[in-house]
């Protein structure tokens, strides 16, 4: 048995103070520790939003971020130093820097990216300078240096150590002037998840990550990659996605393999979720899903 450990991290460096800051009190409240039978490994807090653009990088809190990143890498090497499964609560998607960052001080490891958007951006062409449009890009160290050569071990992942997994903004970031996902990631769209099965396709790209020299694999939940009718409680919001179901499938999937060294979960804004019935179905899928790992 694996014992998970969770860690707040409540940043909206970034995106902006949406709500998304309020995800880890939120799945906290809705019992998620007593579900997975994890404890608390402590909270990172994030330096002051700042919402002007970064002249040099052209992206919003570039070096709060770079700050961040280094501070939760800290946070997430004390629990992979303790034998222990990190379980990373965000915060948007930019907190998914920090938990490369402690692995690639340990070496070479994969990422699974499971998103709604491919999050590939180059800062020209996202509108807003934010982070959390541009992390997959980040991380496979295209962008500005201060966030692409964190501690001077850039990139973070290789392009072909990465499976992108349940995206459906083709048309949307291909408008918008993004650049293209290169040849080397792997890409698995929704279409071609719902052309295999969700199960087959993780099992898929779970073989993919397996079978190169990574030492393992890090595992990204952006939760809009989830039907938005299923899931509202999110920033930008596009039609489609991922059942509740397909998710925990994936998952279950995922997490169950050995080279599955942990997990993050991002932008869900409880803000958005009256009631709280959201939250709690998500702890819910969470706790299905997690299970794996801690086995």
């Amino acid at each position: 048995m694996r014992e998970l450990a969770l860690i707040e991290a409540p940043s909206v460096l970034g995106l902006r103070p949406s709500g998304v800051q309020d995800l880890p009190a939120a799945l906290i409240a809705a019992g998620l520790p007593r579900r997975l039978g994890a404890a608390r490994a402590g909270r990172v807090e994030a330096p002051a939003y700042d919402p002007a653009r970064d002249a040099e990088t052209g992206i919003r809190n570039a070096a709060a971020i770079a700050r961040y990143s280094a501070a939760l890498a800290d946070a997430v090497g004390e629990v992979l130093d303790g034998g222990r499964f990190p379980v990373v609560l965000g915060g948007d998607c930019s907190i998914l820097l920090g938990g490369l960052l402690a692995l690639r001080r340990r070496g070479r490891y994969g990422l699974l990216f499971l998103d709604g958007h491919t999050d590939f951006y180059q800062p020209a062409a996202e509108p807003l300078g934010e982070a959390a449009s541009m992390e997959l890009a980040l991380a496979t160290g295209r962008g500005p240096g201060p966030l692409t050569d964190l501690e001077e071990r850039g990139p973070l992942v290789r392009d072909e150590d990465v499976v992108a997994f349940g995206f459906r903004d083709a048309e949307e970031s291909a408008e918008a002037g993004m650049q293209p996902l290169p040849p080397g990631l792997h890409a698995f769209g929704l279409d071609d998840v719902r052309a295999t099965g969700a199960a087959a396709a993780a099992r898929r790209a779970v073989g993919l990550l397996s079978g190169g020299e990574s030492a393992g694999h890090w595992v990204h939940l952006d939760v809009d990659v989830l039907d938005d009718a299923l899931m509202p409680a999110v920033d930008y919001r596009q039609p489609g996605g991922l059942s509740w179901a397909e998710l925990e499938d994936v998952l279950r999937i995922a997490l169950a393999s050995e080279r599955a060294v942990g997990f993050d979960v991002t932008i869900f804004n409880p803000r958005l979720d009256e009631g709280g019935t959201l939250a709690a179905r998500l702890t819910e899928c969470l706790g299905h899903g997690l299970s794996a790992a801690a086995r």
